[in-house]
């Protein structure tokens, strides 16, 4: 579950909201903060290109987590941002302690976004990936694991966007529903 935690935590460097998106990757600075926070690079200064493919891999990231929630998110052009990562990132097969990984051979940002791309495969391998999900609502889309049973969750609170997306279906439905009155005897 590191990987998806790690992948998890990559997408969410966007935290949509209704009252306003806050982003963590504003700067190549910031990309290279983040990235030494999470023990991914050394902490050479970022680029503007390296920020553009972070952001990039990111988004691709929450179409395909968007996509594990049964959401239209255009996910087949994500696959093609993931492999030009794994490319830039050198990632290749390694056997620690006599188990096979992957890891990426190239160093700085692009090893480090190689490093988020092998751990999509650690978790397609060991069976997380389909519990990755970003949540359904629009103004949110907050990636997390759903942790169901029945690997059922929509949200990533029932609290916050659930209670909220359940409201909004309510008054759809009740919006264009034809109003059953009894005769006036008009």
């Amino acid at each position: 579950m590191v990987d998806s935690q790690l992948i998890c935590d990559f997408v969410n460097t966007l935290h949509k909201d209704p009252a306003g998106d806050e982003e963590l990757l504003r700067t190549p600075a910031a990309l290279s903060s983040w990235l030494a926070e999470h023990g991914l690079a050394a902490p050479r200064r970022a680029t503007a290109a390296d920020l553009a493919r972070a952001v990039e891999l990111r988004e691709a990231l929450r179409r395909l987590l968007l996509a594990n929630n049964g959401v239209e998110s255009g996910a087949e052009g994500a696959y093609a941002v993931l492999d030009a990562a794994a490319r830039r990132g050198r990632v290749e097969l390694r056997f620690a302690d006599g188990a096979p990984q992957l890891a990426p051979a190239a160093s700085g940002v692009p090893g480090a976004l190689g490093r988020i791309v092998a751990a999509v495969h650690g978790a397609v391998a060991d069976g997380s990936w389909p519990r990755l999900k970003a949540c359904r609502a629009r103004d949110c889309e907050w990636a997390f694991v759903d942790r169901a049973r029945n690997q059922s969750r929509a949200w990533c609170s029932m609290r916050s966007c659930g209670n909220r997306e359940k409201a909004r279906s309510f008054r759809r439905r009740h919006l264009h529903a034809p109003e059953t009155r009894g005769d006036r005897g008009s």
